[in-house]
């Protein structure tokens, strides 16, 4: 709906319409999220590479399950450098992408600045505002061949073999844009401690059904993503939780975490823990 007449707008003004409203979204994915070189690409995975082995030990699991092509990535979320370690791990083709982060402004803050930087970054806006056009951006970085990784849980826990409800974004577009869903676990984030282990665990990839289309049902979004929960939770099974870090790996581990409840919340048991407790 137009707030004035066409006739009394200034020259070179654009209408505050549905189509001003939809270029405005547009600019300002281009602006937080420009598009980058290779080159820029392959240097931000070399010097993550570098600094994630350098302080932790990583240990890399079932690459060879990893897709060849294009791939909608479900990862598991402890902490805010899991990003950076699905990263430093992932091959230089295709490029990965990360749906997120929930920033007003990229270029604010050396985490968000350093993704900008890479071009592997795909932000909304706080309250999720502008999610259709970062999903359009995911299904066009799809369309040619790219990794869309995506914390499925929409948030950071605590606890190493937990995994929180899933959403349905993962499932939605991995089915929407019709690439395989693949579960990827990152344990020993919990507590970053120098030299620990981190582990990066991919699960068999979730191929969409044939004939899906462009409009998935709720019902396959729901069996996808139910899949999706339980891969995660069987590839974390194994990790057992570990005890805080000194106060180097303290401060380096709570250094950007966001907790919705405003600080690390205790351990929930698992269903099966609590059952044989």
């Amino acid at each position: 709906m137009l707030t004035g007449s066409p006739n009394r707008q200034s020259p070179g003004r654009a209408s505050s319409g549905r189509g001003a409203a939809d270029i405005s979204r547009v600019d300002w994915i281009a602006i937080q999220a420009p598009a980058r070189s290779v080159r820029r690409y392959r240097a931000i995975r070399a010097v993550l590479g570098v600094a994630t082995r350098l302080y932790s030990k990583v240990r890399v699991e079932g690459m060879e399950r990893l897709p060849a092509g294009p791939a909608v990535l479900c990862f598991s979320h402890q902490n805010w450098a899991d990003p950076f370690f699905i990263l430093a791990v992932m091959p230089n083709q295709p490029r990965t992408y990360f749906f997120g982060p929930e920033q007003e402004e990229m270029r604010r803050g050396f985490r968000n600045r350093l993704m900008r930087w890479g071009g592997v970054a795909v932000p909304y806006r706080p309250g999720r505002r502008g999610l259709v056009a970062t999903t359009a951006r995911a299904e066009a970085l799809l369309g040619r061949g790219a990794i869309v990784a995506i914390a499925g849980e929409g948030r950071i826990h605590a606890g190493e073999r937990i995994v929180l409800p899933l959403e349905q974004g993962p499932a939605y577009l991995s089915l929407r844009a019709g690439v395989p869903l693949a579960p990827v676990a990152i344990n020993g984030t919990s507590w970053l401690g120098f030299r620990r282990v981190v582990r990066v665990r991919v699960g068999l990839p979730i191929a969409p059904k044939p004939g899906i289309g462009a409009r998935p049902n709720v019902a396959e979004v729901a069996r996808v993503t139910a899949q999706a929960q339980s891969a995660l939770e069987a590839l974390v099974a194994d990790f057992p939780d570990r005890p805080r870090s000194g106060r180097i790996g303290r401060c380096l581990t709570e250094l950007f975490n966001d907790w919705p409840e405003g600080a690390r919340p205790p351990v929930q048991a698992r269903n099966e823990d609590a059952a044989t407790s």
